[in-house]
Formats: structure tokens, C-alpha cells, sequence
């Protein structure tokens, strides 16, 4: 069963359709999950690098110690109550004596630790996602309040460190970093905020766009830093470059596959539907001549002796045009056979151009059962080509043939020969109705037939000019046509002669 071509292409369309939204569906989800992951990183990177500043500002306290006293820093509890205690130990020679000081921070409530933090409420954090991140933070935060009575957190090498940590994430962003302080007045809820240092990268203002991202490093919130940089959308369709043009490049691919898969159906459907009109119009005249040269056979047989001799010459003239006829109908079908075969090969030969033209001439002005007047032009009259004498006659013919048939009226006919170079050129030019331009491009098309109008006693199976076509270029020629509808049309064809070339 066919299937008709408005299905084909509903079917490919929808197949495409459905690619095309799976991949965009991927596309998109791939891209938000590399978006929270660059912005996931952004945050990493700001708690590694406060981590990092306070590893560093913890060498440094160790290297006081051992030079200058001795600094320490412990948390627990006391009475169930949690605190953080920051204790330092120095020495200083004055004249001949030694000055031992001692200097200590205590917070021993458990809402300046953390508001929401208490002894009861500790089995809370062990039923909730990410719970060793969230006690890393909070110790973190814990070893702050203890490690910042000392000294105050380095922003200038935060800054350096941070630029470091988003490099090793693959993060080449320009970023502003603020260090800021909130407060509140005492007995007010007015709530105030200092900007206490802005670093980051040089010359760079963001834009109304940009994305801010803050850290908190101390326990209730009031002391933290600030990253603003542009969102990360662009970084992101970056990373994802390669993927993007892959994906583009197999949809192109699949487009113009199903594209050419649809053209190839089409022009498979239409060659079908002009193999079975060739058919049906081939079984007809095939059964025209049989037909007629059975009847005149018939009426040979049935009159005998009694038929006159003038009676039985038109009999036997009608018999065998009929089969010359039949002779050539099949010698096309069989021509076109041959022609797709491997093992097909031409017997070229050189031969005088006129010895073949002229007999043909004569054979086509006799049956063509109309007015014909056809010229035969040779420069010189001695012309000769090299080619294969049979396929070669047979091209004229055809040629030949077209003319006559679409010359309404009486046939004018002209062929002209000649040599330029080492190029054999033959023209066969008509008065007949010409050719449309846009269906210049198909007459040599096999099974193609141009629509003749009016003119239905115009027979043919859309074979000749596609053997000719076939067989001028088995000679390694060209053919070229010019027309314009009701002036008629010239063909031209053009064989380069191996024998002088």
C-alpha cells in the first residue's frame, strides 16, 4: 500500500519536532544545572577562602606564640552552656624585669554563639541534608568569634585568595568585593550598614544586571562579605559553546537528511507515476501496429487469388510499416536497457557526417504523412566525426523526429554541421511550438513529456531526448537547447573529436 507524501511529511515533520524538543528540553536543563553549579562554586569559593584567611591568621598567632608568649583559642561547654574563649599570653622585658600579661575573651551565651543554636535542640542538624557542611560553617563561625578578639580578618588577603579559589573553579569573572559591618541602636529597630573595604577587579562597575552574593562569617549575621559580579548566564553559554554548536550541527544534519530523504521519495514517486504512464502508453502502441498488420494479414489470407496485385502491395506495404513501427518501439525500450548496463560499450568509428544525415532525412520526410521541408547544412560538405555510426544516426533521428511532430502545419526542419577546433557540432532547429523556460530544464528528463496544449495527435513516451541526452554524453558531448514558445527550438550538440584533439 502507498503511503500518500502529505503522510511522509507529517511523519518526518513530527519526528523532527520531537528531536528538535527533546534537545532543547536536554539544552536547558543542562544549562540551569550549570548555572547553580557556577553559582554554588561562587559561594564555595567565598567560605574556602574566609577559611583559608583564618588557616593563615592561625600560622601567624602559632608563630607569635613561639616568638612572644603563648595564644590560644578553645570552645565547649560549660554547665551545658556553650562557649568560646580567646586567651593571650605575653611577655615583655622592661629594663631588668619581665612583664607577663594576660589577656582573655569569654562568650559563654549560647544566643551570641548562634540565636537558634541550643544543647536541646543539637539532634536537629543530624536529620537535615548537607549536615557536615552546615557543622563545618558553624565551627568555622565558632572558631571566628574566638580567632577575630585577637585580630581583625585580613580583607586585603580574603581578596587575593578569593581571586585565586574562583580561578581554580574555572570562574574568569570580574567581580566587586565589599567588607561590611551591620549594626542596630540600642532601644531602635533601625538597622545601619558600614562599608568598611572595597576590593576586587580593577576598573570594573557592574552593571544594573549584576548578581550579588554574600557570606556571613561571624555567628549573628553582622559581619560579612560581599561579591557583585555579572550573572554568570554568559559564563555559562561559554562553557557550554561546544556542546551548543554540536547539538546545532546534528539537527542540521537531521534536517537536511530528512530533507533529502522527502526529495528522494517525491521524485521516486513521480518517476513511478511516469514509468506507469509510459507503460500504459507503450502497451498501446505496441498493440496499434500489432493490431494493424494483423487486419492487413488478415485480408491477405482472406481474399487469395482474387485479391489484384495493386490491392496486396498496399497490404503488404501497410504490414510492414507497421512492423518497421513495432521495430522501433522495441529498439527504444531495448536502448534504454542497454544503456544502464556495466558491460555497455560504443563502437566509435570516422565516417563522412552526410552519408548518414541524408538517408535519415529521406526516411522521415516519408513518413511523416505531412509537409516536410528539411535542410542539411555540412561546412565543409566532406565533414566527417568520430563516433559510433548506429547511436549516432539514432540521436539524429530523434532529433529529427521532435521536429517534425511539434511543427504544427507544415514542418520546417534545419541541420546544420560544423567543425570549431576540435569540437563537432550539430544543430537541429524548428519552426515547430517551442518550449516554456521553466521546463527547459526537464526535457531531458526520462519518461518527461511537455504538455503540448491542443495538440493531442502528438504522440510519445518521454524517451527520445533522454537517449539522446544519454548517448551524447557516452560520447563525452553536451546538448543544449534554445527556446521560446511559438517560435520553435534549436538543439546543439557538441562532440569532442579524441582523433585531433
Amino acid at each position: 500500500m502507498k503511503l500518500p507524501s502529505k503522510y511522509i511529511a507529517l511523519v518526518v515533520i513530527l519526528s523532527l519536532t520531537a528531536i528538535f524538543a527533546y534537545q532543547t528540553y536536554w539544552l536547558v536543563n543542562l544549562y540551569h544545572t550549570q548555572r547553580l553549579a557556577a553559582e554554588h562554586d561562587i559561594t564555595e569559593a567565598m567560605r574556602l577562602s574566609d577559611y583559608n584567611e583564618l588557616i593563615l591568621r592561625i600560622e601567624q598567632l602559632q608563630q607569635d606564640s613561639i616568638e612572644h608568649g603563648e595564644v590560644s583559642v578553645s570552645a565547649g561547654y560549660d554547665n551545658n552552656t556553650p562557649y568560646v574563649q580567646s586567651r593571650t599570653i605575653t611577655t615583655e622585658q622592661r629594663g631588668d624585669s619581665t612583664i607577663i600579661s594576660l589577656q582573655q575573651r569569654e562568650v559563654k551565651d549560647s544566643a551570641d554563639i548562634h540565636p537558634s543554636l541550643h544543647t536541646d535542640d543539637m539532634s536537629f542538624l543530624f536529620g537535615r541534608k548537607n549536615t557536615m557542611q552546615e557543622l563545618a560553617g558553624y565551627f568555622q563561625r565558632g572558631l571566628h568569634a574566638g580567632l577575630d578578639a585577637l585580630n581583625d580578618p585580613d580583607f586585603q588577603t580574603y581578596d587575593s585568595l578569593l581571586h585565586d579559589e574562583l580561578r581554580r573553579s574555572e570562574l574568569y569573572i570580574p567581580y566587586r568585593l565589599t567588607y561590611l559591618h551591620r549594626g542596630d541602636t540600642v532601644g531602635s529597630s533601625y538597622t545601619y550598614i558600614d562599608t568598611l573595604d572595597v576590593r576586587g577587579t580593577a576598573k570594573y562597575v557592574p552593571s544594573a544586571r549584576a548578581k550579588t552574593y554574600e557570606y556571613n562569617y561571624d555567628l549573628h549575621g553582622k559581619w560579612l562579605y560581599q561579591l557583585t559580579t555579572e550573572p554568570v548566564s554568559g559564563l555559562v553559554l561559554r562553557q557550554m559553546a561546544g556542546i551548543l554548536a554540536t547539538s546545532a550541527c546534528i539537527l542540521l544534519i537531521l534536517g537536511f537528511a530528512f530533507w533529502y530523504l522527502i526529495r528522494t521519495l517525491l521524485r521516486q514517486r513521480t518517476l513511478e507515476e511516469m514509468k506507469d504512464d509510459f507503460t500504459n502508453n507503450i502497451t498501446h502502441e505496441l498493440k496499434t501496429p500489432i493490431a494493424v498488420a494483423y487486419a492487413a494479414n488478415d485480408a491477405l489470407l482472406n481474399f487469395g487469388k482474387d485479391a489484384d496485385e495493386e490491392k496486396r502491395k498496399r497490404y503488404l506495404r501497410i504490414c510492414q510499416e507497421q512492423l518497421d513501427r513495432l521495430g522501433g518501439l522495441v529498439e527504444q525500450i531495448l536502448g534504454m536497457s542497454m544503456e544502464r548496463r556495466k558491460t555497455f560499450t560504443l563502437h566509435p568509428t570516422t565516417f563522412p557526417v552526410g552519408e548518414v544525415i541524408r538517408p535519415l532525412i529521406e526516411q522521415h520526410k516519408l513518413k511523416a504523412g505531412k509537409p516536410v521541408d528539411i535542410g542539411l547544412h555540412l561546412e565543409p560538405p566532406t565533414l566527417a566525426v568520430t563516433a559510433d555510426r548506429t547511436h549516432f544516426a539514432n540521436i539524429v533521428s530523434n532529433l529529427l523526429d521532435n521536429a517534425i511532430k511539434y511543427s504544427p502545419g507544415r514542418a520546417q526542419v534545419d541541420i546544420r554541421c560544423r567543425r570549431e577546433s576540435n569540437t563537432f557540432l550539430l544543430v537541429v532547429q524548428d519552426q515547430g511550438i517551442g518550449i516554456a523556460k521553466e521546463r527547459q530544464s526537464h526535457v531531458f528528463d526520462k519518461f518527461y513529456r511537455v504538455p503540448t496544449g491542443n495538440l493531442h495527435d502528438v504522440k510519445g513516451y518521454g524517451l527520445g531526448l533522454f537517449y539522446v541526452k544519454t548517448m551524447v554524453e557516452k560520447h563525452g558531448g553536451t546538448v543544449e537547447v534554445k527556446s521560446e514558445p511559438g517560435k520553435g527550438s534549436e538543439f546543439t550538440i557538441k562532440l569532442v573529436d579524441k582523433e585531433t584533439s
